[in-house]
């Protein structure tokens, strides 16, 4: 993650800026939630104004959709990466690579980075809310991780959507427990022996 702070009064390019406060955002979020946390927060710790901020994305709301898509391809890129897949043939590839070997790798990039989980974390129990702003965008982003889950290789028992949501479950659960004990809780360690029943 970026660096954080107030700023320091320099000027910065407009895609610096806009990540600047995505950045930012990112983790004042991660540490009171979406409804937790103001423009203005977000403003100070940047150094610049509210006004700054809705110059670039226009709203809060529109702020918001804005980090979680940044997050969201920056995590698909690093995702193709851990399975030495190109970007643009990642969810093709899947039905070609085991199940576990997805599931290792998903679980390797987020033992990485916990204030992004932690951030999705939050944002997703929020989320169930209609009225929040990713309600629906949280609603199908969960169903392609199902469906990414359901249609890789696999010997498991289980109609493939009923597998997916079980992994993205147990997956779900175990990255909780880690956020709550980061000092003492290995994700991937937990991982292995937690997937070691169904795999």
């Amino acid at each position: 993650m970026g660096s954080l702070g107030k700023g320091t009064g320099q000027r910065l390019k407009a895609e610096d800026r806009k990540l600047q406060i995505i950045d930012v955002a990112s983790l004042l979020i991660s540490q009171r939630g979406y409804w937790g946390i103001s423009i203005r927060d977000i403003a100070l710790q940047c150094g610049i104004t509210d006004t700054a901020i809705l110059h670039h994305f226009g709203t809060k709301e529109h702020m918001l959709l804005a980090i979680i898509e940044k997050r969201d391809e920056d995590d698909r890129q690093a995702f193709a990466d851990e399975l030495g897949v190109k970007r643009e043939d990642l969810y093709s590839a899947i039905p070609q690579i085991e199940l576990e070997d997805v599931c290792a790798a998903i679980v390797k990039r987020n033992a990485k980075q916990p204030e992004i989980v932690r951030l999705y974390a939050l944002l997703s129990a929020e989320a169930l809310q209609p009225n929040h702003p990713v309600h629906d965008y949280f609603a199908k982003r969960e169903q392609q991780v199902i469906n990414t889950f359901a249609s890789a290789k696999s010997e498991i028992s289980m109609a493939p959507q009923a597998r997916g949501r079980l992994l993205l479950s147990l997956m779900d659960g175990v990255q909780l427990r880690w956020l709550r004990d980061i000092a003492n809780v290995d994700l991937i360690a937990e991982w292995k022996v937690a997937s070691s029943f169904l795999f």
